[in-house]
Parts: C-alpha cells; sequence; structure tokens
C-alpha cells in the first residue's frame, strides 16, 4: 500500500509533467483527488465512462490513463461526465492522465516501448513540436513485409499500410497515436517509413507521392504500451497491485 501524494509526486517527478508541453484539454497530472492510501492500480488508455466503470468495479484505487476527462474544455457537469466523476468520487477512486509526457519518455513512453517492440535500437529523437521531439528514430534494415508483421505482433492486430517506400527500409520513426497527419515532417526528417498510429484520409496519397511506407497501427493499439509500463513501474517501486483494462476502440 502507498500514499497517493507520494505516487502522484514520483510520477509528477519521472514524467516531467511540469516541463512537458501539451495540448490545453490534456491537464496532465493528477485530475481527480481521492483517500489517501492507494492499494491498487487501474492502467487504461482512455479515461471514459466504462473504463472508470471497469476500474471501479476492480476496486482500485487509482486509475492512470494516457488520454484524460477534459478534452473537451470545460463542460456542464452533466449526463456522462457527471456520471464518471460520481462513480470515481463515490469509490473514492483518484484518476492520473499523462499524454504527451507518457509518449515521449525514454523508458516508459509509448513511443520508446513501441520501437523496442519491433526490435528498434533507438538511435536519436524525431520530430520537434514545442521544443520536445515527439518521438523515435532507428536506422534499422529490415524488409517492409518483415516490419508490418513485426507491427502487427506488437499491437496485437492487424495494421494498415501504404506503400508509398522502398520495399527494404533503412530509416524508421515512430510517433504513436494519431500523427499521420505529420507524414510531410517524417519525409522531411529523411525517414522511408513512418509508424503511428492513424492519420487523415489524405496522409495516404500524400505518404505516396512523398515516398515513405506509413504503418497506422492503431490509435488505441499503439498506446497501450505506456500505461503497461507506468503499471509496472509502480508496482515495483511502491509494492501496489496493478491491472490493465483494455477497452479498445478499433481505431
Amino acid at each position: 500500500m502507498a500514499k497517493l501524494a507520494e505516487v502522484v509526486a514520483f510520477l509528477d517527478r519521472e514524467l516531467k509533467i511540469s516541463e512537458i508541453p501539451d495540448y490545453s484539454g490534456a491537464l496532465n497530472g493528477l485530475q481527480l483527488e481521492s483517500g489517501e492510501e492507494v492499494k491498487r492500480v487501474v492502467a487504461a488508455v482512455d479515461a471514459s465512462l466504462p473504463v472508470i466503470e471497469k476500474a471501479v468495479a476492480a476496486e482500485a484505487q487509482l486509475l492512470i490513463v494516457h488520454h484524460g476527462m477534459f478534452w473537451l474544455g470545460a463542460q456542464c457537469v452533466t449526463g456522462a461526465f457527471y456520471k464518471k466523476l460520481k462513480s470515481a468520487m463515490d469509490a473514492g477512486m483518484a484518476i492520473y492522465s499523462a499524454h504527451l509526457p507518457l509518449d515521449v519518455h525514454p523508458e516508459w513512453g509509448n513511443n520508446a516501448c513501441l520501437a523496442r517492440a519491433l526490435g528498434m535500437e533507438i538511435t536519436q529523437p524525431f520530430m520537434d513540436w514545442k521544443g520536445i521531439s515527439l518521438g523515435v528514430r532507428s536506422e534499422l534494415e529490415v524488409s517492409r513485409d518483415e516490419l508490418v508483421q513485426r507491427v502487427e505482433k506488437a499491437v496485437g492486430s492487424a495494421v494498415h499500410l501504404c506503400p508509398g517506400g522502398p520495399e527494404q527500409i533503412r530509416s524508421i520513426g515512430v510517433v504513436t497515436g494519431g500523427a499521420g497527419s505529420q507524414v510531410a515532417e517524417a519525409a522531411a526528417a529523411g525517414v522511408d517509413t513512418f509508424v503511428t498510429g492513424e492519420g487523415p484520409h489524405w496522409s495516404y496519397p500524400l505518404a505516396e507521392e512523398l515516398g515513405v511506407n506509413l504503418i497506422y497501427g492503431g490509435h488505441y493499439a499503439t498506446e497501450t504500451f505506456g500505461v503497461k509500463a507506468l503499471g509496472e513501474a509502480l508496482e515495483q517501486r511502491f509494492g501496489v497491485e496493478w491491472d490493465f483494462v483494455d477497452h479498445p476502440t478499433g481505431l
């Protein structure tokens, strides 16, 4: 069992919550406070109502998510938003969210974890945004078919491929989530293959025009890695139990 304040301080410090910029709706850090003690942690991708209900059913004192509760900004506490807060508060469950700070973490980050699962040796950061590097890059010689198979194994589902680049890959950039719209930046950085979660329709023809392989592994599927890594880190650090709530969107 651990003190909630100690767990939050540890996560804030290690993830550099106060230092890493993010979108205004991310509100990284402790989004909902609860009691002092944490015995069981649940990790999940989204702080949606079904996920919160599953975490409450698992008797968690802390829910850690990648996508928090406030992406829509200020809103009335009614409907599903009211139900989310009430369910968590009635159960005494805290909610902690880490978006870009978790994406970019060198050990627990979605990008680093996915890259390692693909057999990549991370050689340099990749794709600058507001003074931080969103992704990771590696020089890796592998066939396009082999890389697709590795991505599918890592995310546990079929992926979508735009075969716009060479069949024999030499340079890969990874940015999980919805970074397909940044394929031009990936091409400008000099990679021949860009692995991400999802992208708009126009990212596919643009990748073809730019001569880049673009692998869409699924927004949800590519961002399960980080919260799982946090669960394991909290177990090792504080001796708490943890579990992952899988609630895929298929996107």
